[in-house]
């Protein structure tokens, strides 16, 4: 039976890098026909057209249908999973509540369509900015899905910050392990190496034991941190666009990992507190997690010192107050 899946905004950017990873099997599985449903607004229809007529050149074996629509009811019909990719922009000027404001009617409509259309086991990766609050108003407004069942991208900036270190280290990526990012996919955001581990052969090595180097360490509390938590800004100041090849791979091994299991790794989602870590209860955040049958599980008993805590609280507090945003443009609609 095939698997039903949305993209949303998926005229974008974004969406072109992601649509033929999930049309080729890189995500749900390398034998698992899918079935996909391309949402956009109606002044873009005409583009989709173009990327349904893109699709069915690829030839693909997977691939059984594409359904393309500017109504979200048709778009989540019976749908298994859905990336929303979509979202308002910041325009220059633009104030932060104006942003949220906007978000707010994008998502709560989207939820309301999930919530009337969708399976209710349906697993929903938010992407498009704010990410965590745009997670948690589509959750919201979707009442009889699981909370469980939504979460935000940021293995963005977990792919970014082991990439870095990687990079510092001298070693292949994939055997940078347990990189954690912390709290909102903003620049408040904590990515924590403290974890850290290069696997060689069988052996899990500390990061801080692969490079002795004091200065390293430094650089692991500052720059480090600074580089990751800037590293879409700088994407954009040197590309004139946003990090769309990047977060399309992200989206991708969020929900690969979301469907087929993490194993022994640990991997970075946004997903909602329940007072883990002392977050407060019903953020969206990001914490380390596993995942296996579909189920995400928060890694606990990890040791917080003080520069974590101070670090930790400021991205919560960001996204306290974006909720509290969010939720007053919710009730103003009301």
């Amino acid at each position: 039976m095939a698997v039903k899946v949305c993209i949303t905004g998926a005229a974008g950017q974004i969406a072109y890098s992601l649509i033929p990873s999930v049309a080729k099997g890189e995500v749900f599985g390398a034998k698992q026909p899918v079935i996909m449903t391309l949402l956009d607004i109606p002044p873009m229809m005409k583009v989709l057209e173009g990327v349904k007529m893109e699709m069915v050149d690829l030839a693909l074996p997977l691939l059984q249908e594409v359904i393309v629509t500017d109504d979200p009811l048709v778009a989540f019909d019976n749908v298994d999973a859905a990336f929303l990719v979509g979202a308002m922009p910041r325009k220059e000027g633009m104030e932060r509540k104006d942003l949220l404001a906007a978000n707010v009617k994008i998502f709560q409509a989207q939820g309301d369509a999930l919530e009337k259309k969708a399976k209710k086991d349906v697993k929903v990766l938010v992407v498009g900015n704010p990410a965590n609050t745009n997670a948690a108003i589509c959750s919201k407004n979707a009442k009889s899905i699981s909370p469980a069942n939504f979460s935000c991208l940021t293995r963005l900036d977990q792919n970014r910050a082991q990439a870095q270190i990687a990079e510092k280290l001298k070693v292949p990526v994939p055997t940078v392990k347990n990189v954690i990012i912390w709290g909102n996919h903003s620049s408040t955001q904590f990515p924590d190496s403290r974890f850290a581990i290069v696997e060689k052969g069988a052996e899990k090595v500390p990061i801080t034991t692969v490079n002795k180097d004091p200065a390293f360490a430094e650089y692991l509390k500052t720059d480090f941190i600074k580089s990751v938590q800037q590293r879409g800004a700088s994407v954009i100041k040197a590309r004139g666009l946003s990090s769309a090849m990047s977060a399309a791979n992200a989206s991708v091994d969020h929900m690969r990992d979301w469907w087929q299991g993490t194993k022994d790794r640990w991997v970075s989602m946004g997903v909602f507190s329940n007072g883990e870590y002392g977050i407060p209860a019903g953020l969206m955040y990001s914490f380390p997690v596993t995942v296996a049958n579909k189920k995400v599980t928060i890694v606990e008993g990890l040791d917080i010192n003080d520069f974590a805590r101070e670090k930790m609280d400021l991205t919560a507090k960001e996204l306290k107050d974006e909720k509290a945003m969010a939720d007053s443009a919710l009730e103003q609609k009301k």
